[in-house]
């Protein structure tokens, strides 16, 4: 079946492992986190590592270690992780993407640009705090 809004999997690892982060009182690593929920090992590590380089997270080492926020998760939004992982939202909205429409105005008359807007609003709005 098909989604109107398709995420991809690195934004969901990312929203969900900060999320678990900023929930839980001690460090989370890539196993603990793959543990709750389901996502790859491997893929999670990959994503924690590029929210730790970009100083979303701390990481420590051993026994007791894991992932922690750099900053209070009422300053963390999710766009700010979605923009990390996937870059800016595309302002453009035409899904024939060319300069001239056979049709002279959008067929989908706008919508596309209503649901990109209100995403974006909500992930501007959203914070770790709220989860």
């Amino acid at each position: 079946m098909s989604k109107i809004l398709k995420i991809s999997d690195a934004a969901a690892i990312g929203f969900h492992s900060m999320g678990l982060i900023a929930k839980s009182e001690t460090p989370l690593n890539a196993n603990k986190i793959a543990e709750i929920t389901g996502f790859s090992k491997n893929h999670i590590a990959k994503v924690l590592q590029q929210l730790a380089r970009n100083n979303f997270l701390s990481s420590g080492r051993g026994p007791k270690g894991g992932y922690t926020l750099n900053k209070p998760k009422d300053e963390i939004r999710l766009l700010d992780i979605y923009t990390l992982i996937e870059g800016e939202i595309s302002t453009s909205y035409c899904l024939h993407n060319k300069e001239n429409c056979p049709f002279g105005t959008c067929i989908l008359d706008g919508v596309d640009k209503k649901i990109t807007e209100e995403f974006k609003a909500y992930l501007t709005n959203k914070k770790l705090s709220d989860l």
